[in-house]
């Protein structure tokens, strides 16, 4: 598929493959993630968009094709040095948050920091307490994950996943298991995100989600058969009624 812009691909994949058993869950697809886009991938449960996520980042193993970040090779590489490039230049969030539970909501973030960030303990401190603040933590940065609500504990897991400013946030479904305000306000921090210039990989099947990436693909039996490019979110258009056209013509 063609993209309108000139970009950079972030992340680069050709006829990827993925097989459970006998059953062929990913067929042959071809995709490219681009420097500073919001890409959604959409699509009905079992159409391959999770599985795509984790052979993208290297959470999973392609049976077949090639995944490339940047020049370095994503399929045939080892568990080392996946780890290494998932430390380095990914951040991941989840439907379920993950968060250690014995651990403070600030101590999550400094932990990831730590691990990852590269930076020392100092600075990684002081930018878990700009994180906290910019996700709007300050009250809750102090408790227990079972002390804070769901909106609270997905908000640290997202400052978590940016801790080591990464060249690609991926997100699986983060707002599969929150209500209404708190999808309002994780999805609005996307979109802040994105703003200042992450790049961000979002799975969805919800169209509020899905509204605030500037790129959507559709996949379909481990296919990706649609591509819906939007206007930046925030800008005057009709991006509600383009989404839900497209997704009706789909079948959706």
């Amino acid at each position: 598929m063609e993209h309108k812009k000139v970009k950079s691909p972030v992340i680069s994949g050709k006829n990827i493959v993925q097989t459970f058993g006998e059953t062929k869950v990913l067929n042959e697809i071809n995709i490219e993630i681009y420097d500073g886009d919001f890409t959604v991938i959409m699509g009905t449960s079992g159409s391959g968009k999770s599985t795509l996520l984790y052979c993208l980042s290297g959470m999973e193993q392609a049976a077949g094709g090639t995944i490339l970040c940047g020049d370095q090779a994503i399929t045939g590489a080892s568990e080392k040095e996946l780890t290494k490039l998932r430390a380095d230049r990914f951040g991941f969030v989840f439907q379920k948050t993950h968060l250690v539970s014995n651990l403070t909501l600030y101590e999550n973030i400094v932990m990831a920091g730590l691990i990852g960030s590269g930076l020392g303990e100092k600075d990684v401190r002081e930018r878990a307490r700009q994180l906290a603040a910019q996700m709007n933590l300050q009250a809750a940065a102090d408790r227990l994950p079972s002390q804070v609500s769901g909106g609270e504990a997905q908000r640290a897991a997202v400052a978590r996943a940016v801790m080591g400013n990464p060249a690609i946030l991926f997100a699986d479904e983060p707002t599969g298991a929150l209500n209404k305000a708190n999808t309002k306000e994780v999805l609005n921090l996307f979109t802040e995100l994105h703003e200042k210039g992450q790049t961000i990989l979002l799975v969805t099947h919800d169209k509020e989600a899905a509204l605030r990436g500037n790129r959507i693909l559709y996949i379909e039996d481990g296919r990706v058969i649609s591509e819906l490019a939007l206007s930046e979110y925030g800008k005057i258009d009709d991006r509600e009624k383009k989404l839900a056209a497209w997704l009706e013509g789909l079948g959706w």
